[in-house]
């Protein structure tokens, strides 16, 4: 009975890293590249969806699908960002050892999941034709993207289960699991595809089906996960319940954070409406290049999310210096990692756009937003590492306000005064490299004065 219960204390922490002690490097490297390798994955399959219909289908079948990516990421990123909230918030709890604040925010949090989950079904089939409309969508192609839209927020309970429950794995350095459900369910999103697309000729209906399957499936992986723990963070469906106490916190961390990715999103929804002028091939083609924006982006999202899981647990138990030494690994990695993505996308564009398209227009811009903004995404570090720095330590309105003002607001000024003077596909694009400037500038700046005054404050 003894050795029984010392093996089932042993089984959890071979899935964690420890973030308290020994080297930095070798365990950020641990725990980022699976959550890199699952947002890449998960990327990776939401491609096929895009190529398939490109291919099998038609381009403005493409474009339909590729022009809710920003009206998507704009209503689920505020509830995202409150999920990472919860990470913060558990891993914290786990570098002070509160092991029964660690439960009630784990069953907070999927409370809050599910509840989200369906306000945002509700949401998304109430206004996706009205939203669409005042984006200017091209007539030719709002049906299909009426109907595109409609069927992935019936998905969108799942995918709140899924973040919120990656979220709590990834608080105890768990980044292999959430690898497994989004493998799994990407294999089966793929296949389906082929399936509802090419066999049965279901179109953006076909893509959008799979991925609301695949959804399903991911979601309940991530609960069987959870559930079956047997370390702190075991999630039992009777204490599922919302602690006022807990809610608190992860909203005093997740809202700052959401409400920073969600104003993002509303600029490049603007954005993408004034993309939208530019005909269907402008739409389909930055619909391409987007695939390999992505995969650059998450690969820096998934050092963020490092950022923040290390620096929060040794900011809890205590480790300041540890915390500064963390900041600086992660963002010389993160910086080199994303110079050599971005010169092979660049380099190779003709290639991977290929991969995408046949259509020599659509082709044309797809390549050159490639070159407009993957050439300049080795300054998204800056904003990125040092805002979920800033995070870890407790201040996460601080980088929300940077973030809204330096990038989105710059950029709707932007589309409503340059872009009225100068309407060429390229001047729209300039807007993001010089916003990535603009705000990791001010970014880097805030970190160094907070975090002197923070770690000052809390050593003496």
């Amino acid at each position: 009975m003894g050795e029984d219960k010392h093996m089932e204390q042993e089984k959890p922490a071979k899935k964690q890293v420890d973030m308290l002690h020994g080297g930095i490097f070798g365990k950020i490297l641990l725990f980022a590249l699976p959550l890199a390798a699952s947002s890449i994955l998960q990327q990776l399959f939401n491609s096929v969806d895009v190529a398939v219909v490109g291919k099998y289908a038609s381009g403005k079948a493409q474009a339909a699908v590729g022009c809710n990516g920003s009206l998507i990421n704009l209503m689920l990123n505020l509830f995202v960002g409150i999920s990472v909230g919860a990470n913060v918030v558990i891993a914290n709890f786990i570098g002070q050892n509160k092991k029964e604040h660690i439960s009630r925010t784990v069953h907070t949090s999927m409370m809050v999941a599910a509840i989200s989950g369906v306000f945002l079904l509700v949401l998304g089939l109430l206004i996706a034709e009205p939203v669409l409309g005042l984006m200017d969508t091209p007539e030719d192609i709002m049906e299909q993207a009426v109907l595109y839209l409609r069927i992935y927020f019936l998905g969108m309970p799942f995918i709140m289960v899924y973040n919120f429950g990656a979220a709590i794995l990834r608080s105890i350095g768990d980044t292999r699991r959430p690898l497994y459900c989004l493998f799994l369910s990407g294999l089966l999103n793929a296949g389906l595809n082929m399936l509802l697309v090419i066999v049965f000729h279901m179109d953006v209906a076909g893509v959008a089906i799979a991925t609301v399957v695949s959804n399903v499936l991911s979601a309940g992986m991530v609960l069987y996960f959870l559930t079956h723990e047997t370390g702190v963070i075991h999630l039992s469906f009777r204490k599922l319940r919302i602690s006022g106490p807990e809610l608190s916190r992860i909203l005093r961390v997740g809202i700052p954070a959401g409400l920073q990715t969600a104003v993002f999103s509303l600029a490049n929804v603007f954005i993408q409406t004034a993309l939208n002028g530019h005909g269907a091939d402008a739409v389909a083609g930055s619909a391409v290049t987007l695939n390999f924006e992505f995969y650059a982006y998450f690969m820096v999202t998934a050092f963020s999310q490092t950022a923040v899981t290390f620096i929060s647990q040794n900011f809890g138990a205590g480790n300041y210096v540890r915390c500064r030494k963390i900041f600086r690994e992660i963002m010389l990695v993160t910086i080199a990692v994303i110079a050599v993505m971005s010169i092979a996308f660049v380099c190779g564009r003709d290639f991977f756009i290929g991969l995408f398209t046949s259509e020599s227009e659509v082709a044309k811009y797809a390549s050159i937003r490639m070159i407009y903004l993957l050439s300049a995404y080795i300054l998204i570090p800056t904003y990125e590492i040092s805002g979920a720095a800033l995070r870890g330590i407790g201040h996460s309105l601080t980088p929300a306000i940077i973030t809204i003002f330096g990038t989105c607001v710059l950029r709707l000024v932007w589309v409503y005064t340059v872009c009225r003077i100068y309407t060429q596909f390229g001047m729209l694009l300039f807007v993001y490299p010089l916003s990535w400037v603009v705000t990791g500038t001010a970014m880097l700046i805030t970190y160094f004065i907070v975090q002197r005054k923070v770690l000052r404050s809390v050593s003496s």
